[in-house]
Order: structure tokens, then sequence, then C-alpha cells
């Protein structure tokens, strides 16, 4: 059956055959895997219970009833704990029972909550494991074992301010941003009526970033990633279409179409939720073909048949190292605006460009968004091959040639 809150009150432990008070364990149908145990003494308590490579196993999630973990943060503890086996996590995360009233929840429990409850159901994947690990890494060790109503103002400033003074101003701004999200959430259900992060300011000044290689830098760069090394393939594509780099770091097999050279992107791998094609050229569909299919592994770049790359930053280190470039004078990032600068060089239209990129912005913004539906296929499939074509003709030490392209 479904468990109530008033279920979890009044239920009792059951009668053996002798009539002897024993220990009772009731399943909740609405989470699989949390139970209700009542003890003979009639002591009420939460578990979670799982199969893994064949065995059983049970978490003791806390104590239930008044004073315990209500219902709802149950749920949520216990669906935290299943996602993490589902993702091959085996150490689960030890939560602390909160006591009943507002602000009293442990900070640990509803952090679990607004994971599994908010972030995981209204956010992409990447979204989602980045702000995971924002509290898992910074939040968290720094509040643990406190309830959410104990936080004040001054515990967000001193928190976002330490993430900065280590030099890590964007991410301090991001842990803001997240902490903001959370408590804000955590007031719309009642389990605050402040939130100790508004109004507090962001540490740190963002400057929009407007860099773009140049032709000699791309050069460099491009021979740097000769190999057959999996970082390196990943970043002639990063060069070669513009796509983000979490999209092109977990393509997957799947996503091809060899017969037609189109890199499908699912909804849930882009930015905006829209599915988006892109048209490959013959330089870059060499680089994909390529590359080894590991048995059991969808993914086209990986480095340990497993999963997709990982650890751009020490991938980045190397690579610049061996182009001769500054490594913090770049980002993965600034590849995407290079073959957009470039393309535009090139001669290809802004609104070829912007589906090219995927944006829904600028060109295709309002009204037009809504009824200019023609997907450009063929005009992309132009303006990447010609500027694979530019790549090449400045990896060889020849002039790029400027050629624009035909009006349609």
């Amino acid at each position: 059956m479904v468990l109530s809150t008033r279920f979890v009150e009044m239920a009792k432990p059951k009668r053996g055959a002798g009539g002897e008070l024993v220990r009772a364990e009731y399943p909740d149908a609405a989470c699989p895997g949390l139970y209700l145990v009542i003890q003979p003494s009639g002591t009420r308590s939460w578990a979670f219970r799982f199969h893994r490579n064949g065995k059983t196993g049970k978490v003791t999630l806390g104590s239930a009833g008044e004073g315990g973990l209500p219902l709802s943060a149950a749920r949520a503890a216990a669906a935290s704990h299943r996602h993490r086996l589902e993702q091959g996590i085996v150490t689960p995360v030890t939560l602390v029972t909160p006591s009943a009233g507002g602000g009293e929840d442990g900070i640990e429990t509803a952090v679990a909550s607004f994971l599994e409850l908010h972030v995981r159901r209204k956010n992409r994947a990447t979204t989602a494991r980045a702000a995971e690990g924002i509290f898992n890494n910074i939040v968290l060790p720094a509040w643990r074992g406190r309830t959410i109503g104990s936080i004040r103002r001054r515990d967000v400033i001193d928190l976002v301010e330490s993430v900065a003074a280590r030099g890590h101003g964007y991410r301090a701004n991001r842990t803001l941003a997240a902490v903001g999200k959370f408590f804000a959430w955590c007031v719309a259900r009642d389990m605050l009526t402040v939130s100790p992060a508004a109004g507090v300011e962001p540490p740190h000044v963002e400057k929009v970033r407007d860099r773009v290689l140049s032709d000699e830098e791309l050069r460099a760069l491009w021979l740097a990633c000769e190999g057959d090394d999996a970082f390196s393939a990943a970043v002639r594509i990063l060069i070669s279409t513009g796509a983000r780099l979490s999209e092109v770091g977990r393509m997957e097999f799947s996503e091809l179409d060899a017969e037609k050279r189109i890199w499908t992107l699912p909804a849930r791998r882009t930015k905006n939720a829209r599915e988006h094609k892109i048209p490959l050229s013959s330089q870059a569909w060499a680089a994909i073909a390529a590359r080894p299919r590991f048995a059991n592994c969808p993914y086209v770049f990986s480095t340990n048949a497993k999963g997709p790359v990982h650890n751009w930053a020490k991938a980045k280190t190397r690579i610049s190292n061996k182009a001769g470039l500054e490594e913090t004078g770049w980002r993965l990032h600034d590849l995407r605006r290079t073959c957009a600068s470039g393309m535009q060089r090139l001669g290809v239209s802004v609104p070829v460009i912007e589906k090219a990129l995927n944006h829904v912005s600028g060109t295709f913004r309002g009204i037009v968004g809504v009824y200019q539906q023609h997907d450009y296929e063929d005009e992309i499939r132009i303006a990447l091959q010609r500027w694979s074509y530019h790549i090449e003709q400045i990896v060889g030490g020849q002039p790029a040639k400027i050629v624009k392209l035909r009006q349609r």
C-alpha cells in the first residue's frame, strides 16, 4: 500500500503466533525499496532495501514518527540511495535525522530531497551533475550536521567568499546560485520562512568572453591533437563542429547516421532541450569513424572502455603544452566561438551559424522561432564543410581563402 503520514504515526507492531509483539515492516508502494520498520517496543525507523549483484542489502535511513524523519524526506532519501546505486556508487550517503518543525530539517536530508525532487526531475543530466558536485564538494562539507534553520546570511557569505578566495570566482558565483535555489525551494515547501541567501551579492564580477583563437593558434592546437587518443580526437570535433563540450564528450554511436553523415543530438542532451541535427563534414566524419568501438560502451570518446572521457582539465594542460599555448589564455568553450567566427569570415550568414550552433535566441527569438521551421540542414552542411576546408588550409601552411557562399 501507499504509506501515509497518519499510517506512520498510528502503525503498530505485529503479533506472532503466540500473541507476542514482533517486529513489522511495511513497504511503501509509492517508493520502491522504502520500508517503515516497527520494533516490538513501538520504536519506528525507516529502512531502504535493495538488490545488488544477486545479494540483498539494507540501509537504515533514520527514525520515523514524532521527532524523526517525515515520510516525504524518507522517500527522498530512499530515492537518492536508489539513484546512486543505479549509477554504480556503492557507498551510500549518510543522512542525519532531522527534528520536526520549520527550519529543523537537517541540511543533508534537505539537500537529498532537493536534488531528487527538483534538480534531477527538472534539469538536464549535466546540470544535475553540476549541482550535485557543488553540494557534495562545497556546501555539505561546510554545513554538515546543521539544520537549515540554523544557517544565516553570514554563513552563506562566508561560504561563497571562501570559494572565491581560492581563486575560483566563477565557481563561487555558481555556488551562490545553487544555494539560492535550494533555500528558495525550502521556502516554497514551507520548510523555511526566509531564505538566508536572499540579497547576497555574487562575489565575482563575470566578464563576457570574446576570445577567438587566431589561425596560427588553431593550427598549433590542431597539430597538437595528432594521435589516436580520445581527448585529441574530441578536441578536433569541437573545432570542426562548434558543438558544446558536454555534447561532444558524451557522443554516442547510436546518435550517428553513417549513411547521411549526420549526428543527431537528442533533446535530453541539448541546452535548450531541442533535438539538434549536425551534418558532419567529411573530415569530422573520418575522425569519428576511426574511433574504436568497445563492447558494452556506447560512447565514441572513451579512455576506459566504460564511460565517456572526463578530467578535461588535465587533457587541456597536456594539449596546451604540446601546442605551445598558455593554458590559462584559452578555454575549450572558446573553440565554439572560434568556429562561429570562422564561418562568418567565410561568408556564412548569421541565421545559418545560429542554426549550426543550435541557438534559439538572436535571429530566431520570439515569433520568428515559432513560425520559422526550416532546418537549414543543407546550408549547415555546406558551411561546416567549408570551415573544415579552411582548417585544412591553415594546417597545411597555405593562406586561407575567404570564399563567399552563394545566396539562396
